[in-house]
């Protein structure tokens, strides 16, 4: 494959831009349900931070309600 040197940098710009490589961002590219979508940075950002979130493990509930935390925290702080 064959591609114009100035086009090459201009694609590692944009990954840089995205905190990635360029073969990720390729790879990204063509993984996509729909390779001819084109997300913008935010949306980009939206679907890993929700693939991270998802990841992650539910946090419990806290015991008490937030109004009574912040209740509890004031009393001690100003008596």
């Amino acid at each position: 494959m064959t591609v114009k040197k100035e086009i090459v940098e201009k694609a590692k710009r944009r990954a840089a831009g995205q905190g990635i490589s360029l073969s990720k961002m390729i790879e990204n590219i063509f993984e996509k349900e729909d390779p001819s979508v084109q997300y913008s940075d935010s949306q980009l950002a939206a679907k890993k931070l929700l693939e991270r979130l998802e990841e992650m493990e539910p946090t419990k509930a806290p015991k008490e309600s937030d109004k009574v935390a912040l209740t509890k925290y004031l009393k001690e702080k100003y008596g």
